[in-house]
């Protein structure tokens, strides 16, 4: 356990060495794009209820699990336990896979719109299109240097 906490880079930061540590830094711009996401779809209209509901559900799955996950290591509650390193990665991964299965999807969902939608709605669309690739990019970025913390670990 000694030499992975002495190399700094296999070990979950706590307090706020969280906001200073990369990949932990791109918790602040998950939460904040997560968000814009949750917003512009919960505003928009979808010609498919069901995939603004996938959109809605992974946008506000994630926004809460990466809110949470903010809190306990500001907390320090992993204790600096590896098992924690091993949650963080499978967290990322499977945030990433979901997010871009939604970006896809709204994307999908955006390009079919037809008439009977106004430009403000087909715009709004377009912007949480945008800001789900952007979550979805800080989310893979995230998994793969959590992965590589992990295999470190």
């Amino acid at each position: 356990m000694a030499p992975a906490a002495a190399s700094g880079g296999s070990t979950l930061p706590s307090g706020f060495s969280v906001f200073t540590t990369f990949p932990d830094l791109l918790f602040v711009f998950e939460f904040i794009f997560g968000g814009l996401v949750w917003i512009l779809v919960a505003s928009s209209l979808v010609p498919w209820p069901l995939v603004q509901g996938w959109v809605m559900f992974v946008s506000v799955f994630c926004f809460v699990a990466t809110t949470t996950l903010i809190i306990l290591y500001l907390i320090g509650a992993h204790g600096g336990e590896t098992s924690w390193v091993t949650l963080d990665a499978a967290y990322h991964c499977t945030a990433a896979l979901f997010y871009l299965s939604a970006s896809v999807l709204e994307a999908l969902a955006t390009i079919t719109m037809q008439d009977g939608f106004t430009y403000r709605h087909y715009h709004e669309n377009i912007a949480a299109v945008v800001f789900s690739y952007v979550a979805t990019l800080l989310y893979v970025v995230h998994a793969v240097f959590s992965l590589i913390r992990w295999k470190s670990s």
